[in-house]
This record gives structure tokens, sequence and C-alpha cells, in this order.
């Protein structure tokens, strides 16, 4: 399979997962930023930055120990009429939270439905609290800070776009997602 090689370079996110562990299935789920690719179908600056968010957040939240897959509440300040459905999505992927769609357990453990919600009044784009402690962290994003994705966009679909800028977009649009990744501690905040 081919895809830029920074992909490979983007630090994991490792959780401990008790589902999959009374499944059978892993004790801990080791996710790398081409898995979150897989599952969403695509690099970009949204599917990046949800996975920088988690990664940061996660690691305010819990230190030096294992998130628990399954074990955090993620509120997203947007609805679904924007983006946010895709940030959602990989959020999911990594926290196991979902809204009412998810797992629903087994003899009232490991239920992941009803810990991702949409439109909460928070300032950050999302807050991860752990189920356990109640401890909380907002997380913002703003990757204006250092690339703006609309404007790397506009080269290839806007009324300037050229032929050359349009076969060279893929590569640079991968770029801009590098850039922001290389920049995480200036377009991640937590609160």
């Amino acid at each position: 399979m081919n895809y830029p090689k920074f992909f490979d370079e983007v630090e994991h996110i490792v959780l401990k997962d008790d589902l999959g562990t009374f499944l059978g299935s892993f004790d801990e789920i080791d996710l790398s930023y081409l898995d979150i690719v897989k599952v969403s179908g695509h690099s970009c600056a949204t599917v990046g930055g949800a996975y920088m968010m988690a990664l940061k957040g996660l690691k305010a939240l819990y230190g030096e120990e294992l998130p628990q897959r399954g074990q955090i509440k993620v509120e997203l300040k947007g609805t679904l009429d924007d983006n946010t459905g895709v940030v959602a999505q990989v959020l999911s992927n990594i926290t196991g939270a979902t809204d009412n769609t998810g797992f629903l357990g087994v003899q009232g453990k490991f239920n992941r439905r009803g810990l991702l919600f949409y439109g909460a009044d928070i300032e950050g784009n999302v807050r991860f609290t752990r189920l356990d402690t109640g401890k909380s962290v907002e997380v913002y994003y703003t990757p204006g800070k250092v690339k703006n994705p609309k404007e790397v966009l506009q080269t290839a679909i806007g009324p300037d776009a050229t032929e050359e800028s349009k076969k060279t977009f893929p590569q640079r649009w991968q770029e801009m997602v590098k850039t922001l990744f290389e920049n995480i501690d200036k377009i991640i905040e937590l609160r």
C-alpha cells in the first residue's frame, strides 16, 4: 500500500480495553495514524486534528497510565451540520465512545453507548472526561495558526486553480497535514 511516509512517524495512541480483554481479542490496543486513516478513508486536517486532539487530550487525562477505552465521555462543541461527524468517527474509533449506535454491552458491562455528545456547551472543540474519576480536559484545535487547510484546498478547486496546481494538490495536501503534526504543540491547546 502506498501512502505518505510521515504517517509512520506519528506517535501511536495506546489504550487498555477491558472489552477486548474479556472477549480474548487483546489487552491493549495500539492505534496508529495510518489505522485511523484507513478507517476514515482519507487523511486531512480534520482527521489529523481529531487524532491529535485525542493524543494530547488522553495524555493530559491519564498521564503515564493507559487510557481506558470505553470509559471516556466525549463531548463535541460542533453539531452534525458541520464536519463534526468526521471528528466524532475518529474519536469514537479511538475511545470507543458512541452516541446511540455502539456496543450495548454484556450484562451491564462494556456499554459504549451514551458516551458521545454533539453540540456540547463547551469552549473548546472537544472535552474528554474520565468516567472513573470525573476528571476532564477541553481541547482546542487551531490549524490556522500554522497552515490554513481551506487555502490549500482552493489551489485545487478554486477559480484560480491551474492544471499544475490540481496535479500537485495531493502531495501538497499531505504536506500540509504533515506540517500540522509537526506543529502539534502550537495548534493543540489544553484547558
